[in-house]
């Protein structure tokens, strides 16, 4: 009877400790960029992690990030100049709206 406790309390646990993993998930980052016709790259930099947006129009989206704080990197062509906004914070299972950001000339 002992055992069958035991068993069952260590069957609950690993249980319950793989609920945990499989309950997170990653965030995302959106915006708009002014003068999209200019815009060459938008990237979200963190540590050592590099991530690319996906542009459609004015509109830019990161999908699959990981919970921290970024720099979001608007890469200009010519002779518009680069931009970027530090301290975006992204939240577990959000998407973080960094709202428009500009491109000057």
């Amino acid at each position: 009877m002992k055992r069958i406790s035991v068993n069952f309390l260590l069957i609950t646990a690993f249980s319950l400790l793989l609920f945990a993993f499989v309950t997170i998930k990653d965030g995302g980052i959106k915006g708009k960029v002014s003068s999209a016709d200019s815009v060459v790259q938008v990237i979200a930099i963190s540590g050592s992690d590099t991530l690319k947006a996906n542009i459609n129009g004015e509109n830019f989206t990161i999908s699959n990030v990981k919970p921290g704080t970024y720099v979001v990197w608007v890469k200009g062509k010519l002779p518009s100049r680069d931009a970027s906004l530090g301290n975006v914070a992204v939240l577990d299972s959000t998407t973080t709206d960094v709202g428009q950001i500009r491109l000057k000339q």
